[in-house]
């Protein structure tokens, strides 16, 4: 593998583009192998660097696509054509990004926008830019579905999930981890936008049933009076909601009846669990080890619960995939 033949030394940064021989590295760790200003186009083929982008400060995070590169830094985002030499295209300036929050699809680029909680939506084909203030805390978490029609973020807060669509910006459903603070660590839509997993340093993944694809298109509902101000912004009410038991409580505010997980599992990786969607039933939670436990990944799948009522979250195996010392 290249990685393990070939550099031989730190990185922090790696991204493929899909499953072509071209990588983004950036170097990480005590004894980089490259700058960590700089980011290397490699491409597997030819065994060499074919790009070097070189900025003024430390990379936090790198995309690719077949026609653009794109960059993140602590206060802003580059764009550039994917091209020798590359052309800077767009730069963008952001809230301090020190987690690289950045998402990508083939139409739309998500970044953190200049105000905390705050997101920018970049239209790649008419370049157009839209803000959604998402949340009045800093952004812990972005993603875009693989269809690119569905935007979710998280706040440092962690404990609700706001899913927007990416094309009218309106919000679609708003999602509940819990009622106590967490570091909300990976998000992840599946193929069909149906459902979306969270991690967190609860050490739980919690999977959400999201509202059918055709709810998306429909014009939002009419706000009732009874909302409260947090919450009078669009928010599903009724059909496209599974109302929670706090929620149904009469003295307790609307604040409550956000959408809880449909299912939940432990998820014992440690460290950061980043997710990714294997098929619409299963997926892969990555976790990093932490100061404690080992580093490993474990896969999960998604099954009807007894009846036929409700989803269960099941752990079908796990393997170690890092040692500790």
């Amino acid at each position: 593998m290249l990685l393990h033949e070939d550099i031989q030394a730190g990185i922090g940064i790696a991204a493929m583009l899909n499953r072509a021989n071209y990588l983004a590295l950036v170097g990480g760790g005590r004894s980089p192998k490259f700058p960590q200003n700089k980011v290397i186009i490699w491409d597997d083929i030819k065994q060499k660097a074919v790009i070097t982008l070189e900025f003024r400060s430390e990379v936090h995070a790198v995309r690719l696509s077949r026609t653009r590169i794109v960059v993140v830094l602590l206060g802003s985002v580059h764009i550039y054509a994917f091209s020798s030499p590359p052309q800077r295209q767009h730069v963008f300036e952001t809230h301090d990004n020190p987690l690289g929050l950045v998402a990508l699809s083939s139409k739309t680029l998500v970044f953190p926008g200049r105000t905390p909680g705050h997101v920018q939506m970049f239209d790649l084909d008419s370049g157009n830019v839209s803000i959604i203030p998402a949340h009045a805390t800093p952004l812990a978490a972005v993603t875009i579905s693989p269809q690119g029609n569905l935007l979710a973020t998280a706040s440092e807060t962690g404990t609700l999930i706001r899913v927007y669509s990416t094309a009218t910006s309106r919000l679609i459903t708003e999602l509940r981890r819990g009622i106590d603070k967490a570091t909300i660590f990976s998000l992840a839509i599946s193929p069909a936008s149906c459902r979306l997993a969270v991690t967190s340093d609860k050490a739980t993944l919690h999977v959400f049933e999201l509202p059918p694809l055709s709810s998306v298109s429909q014009p939002p509902p009419r706000p009732s009076s009874s909302l409260s101000s947090h919450s009078a912004t669009g928010i599903p009410s009724g059909d496209n909601r599974r109302w929670s038991l706090l929620g149904k409580l009469p003295l307790l505010p609307k604040y409550f009846s956000s959408e809880w997980s449909a299912a939940q599992a432990k998820f014992e990786g440690g460290g950061r669990g980043d997710l990714g969607w294997v098929s619409e039933d299963s997926l892969v939670a990555v976790g990093t080890g932490g100061r404690a436990g080992e580093a490993r990944w474990e896969k999960f799948v998604v099954i009807e619960g007894e009846g036929g009522v409700g989803i269960e979250c099941i752990r079908e195996g796990w393997r170690r995939y890092l040692d500790n010392d």
